[in-house]
């Protein structure tokens, strides 16, 4: 598959812009988006990368076209399994309701960013290296055993080592300041929430690319393509947070239907492995010949895996309950029974003050102090990706 380089640029360009819309209009008034909103922006990227999709077949043919929706669903798989990870954090540092979209907003721009390093570096070792679809294949295998020995544990947000070190070094503040990272209080420099949250869904993000990463590349071996398809599975996401709040809690197979997706494509991986095989100790360094899965194949397992899964979750939800996930955060944290009870400081400046920095220089909202979320939901954490 050839790519000009005027498509790269194009495709680059046009990321950029849709992130600078989210950033500058969308993301410029911190709320909660309704129903509508979320509805309407999910809508317009799904019908995107569908029609990319379509573009991808006429232009390249129906192979690199199955190769991207194989690959779209996929990580979009994975990222709706991600939301269960960003809610704990979102419950567990009680962030205001308000200020999720644009939390996650940054997120997903970071993943972006290491998405596209993870991708660069396994373009080359894919090149270099040519046992390494081995390597991708076992990781994969053994992150779905992990998903299945740990569906039915208890997960609680647990504070990394990064977020440790820096709360210990660098003075901080309880109180929401907007967007704002850091403000000035009792004339001293200090830290505000919100970059705690940053570092978390980041550093989260990087554990996610570890195996959405080595998964995409077990579908297609087209760098653009595994781009292509992250920026499509990211786009949206944080509308889907608040769209799919509820039915996440219901998703209680989720996880045993991303790990047979996993499963498969990294039995897919080693089989690719051993048809290119050139390890001596295996056949003598021969190519093994032996049958690949089709592309074809893995879109239809794909589908059946997720259409299965969706459909038995919420069969079980509805004869029992109580097997839902309670308490997922996203509508406990910042309730609105909680008065507003922060009020103008004189030793906290304004908007304007040189030392008072944020996301996107936008003015600080007045928050009260930081809100408790509730008790984060039993799912899977970012350790067992």
């Amino acid at each position: 598959m050839e790519v000009s380089t005027t498509v790269w640029t194009l495709t680059i360009g046009v990321t950029i812009a849709v992130l600078l819309f989210d950033v500058l209009i969308v993301g410029r008034r911190p709320h909660e988006p309704s129903m509508k909103e979320c509805t309407v922006y999910i809508s317009i990227y799904t019908t995107m990368a569908v029609l990319f999709g379509l573009w991808m077949w006429v232009g390249y043919g129906g192979r690199y076209a199955g190769e991207f929706f194989a690959g779209w669903l996929t990580e979009y798989s994975l990222s709706v399994d991600n939301l269960f990870v960003f809610i704990i954090i979102m419950g567990a540092l009680g962030v205001p309701r308000k200020y999720q979209q644009e939390a996650l907003l940054v997120g997903i721009i970071l993943a972006l960013i290491f998405r596209a390093i993870f991708i660069g570096v396994g373009a080359y070792a894919i090149n270099q290296i040519s046992w390494i679809f081995y390597l991708f294949g076992a990781f994969l295998v053994y992150t779905a055993i992990q998903l299945v020995r740990h569906h039915n544990d208890e997960d609680e947000y647990e504070e990394n080592r990064a977020i440790s070190m820096i709360k210990a070094r660098v003075p901080s503040t309880e109180e929401w300041h907007g967007l704002k990272l850091f403000v000035r209080e009792n004339g001293a420099r200090v830290m505000t929430p919100m970059l705690i949250v940053i570092v978390a869904l980041g550093s989260t993000d990087i554990l996610f690319a570890l195996d959405s990463i080595p998964a995409i590349y077990g579908l297609t071996s087209e760098p653009y393509l595994v781009l292509t398809a992250n920026i499509f599975a990211l786009m949206g996401l944080r509308q889907l947070y608040f769209l799919l709040g509820g039915l996440l809690d219901r998703l209680i197979y989720l996880s045993y239907g991303l790990a047979a997706i996993l499963a498969f494509i990294g039995v897919k991986l080693v089989l690719h492995a051993l048809h290119e095989n050139e390890l001596s100790f295996i056949n003598g360094g021969e190519h093994v010949d032996i049958p690949e899965i089709p592309t074809s194949l893995s879109l239809v397992v794909i589908v059946l895996a997720l259409g299965v899964t969706a459909v038995a979750s919420l069969v079980a939800v509805k004869r029992d309950p109580s097997k839902a996930s309670q308490g997922s955060g996203i509508l406990d944290t910042d309730s609105d029974d909680t008065p507003d009870t922060d009020t103008p400081d004189t030793d906290t400046p304004d908007s304007s003050h040189p030392d008072a920095e944020g996301i996107d220089g936008a003015r600080p909202a007045q928050d009260g102090p930081q809100s408790k979320g509730a008790s984060p939901a039993p799912t899977r954490s970012a350790e067992d990706t």
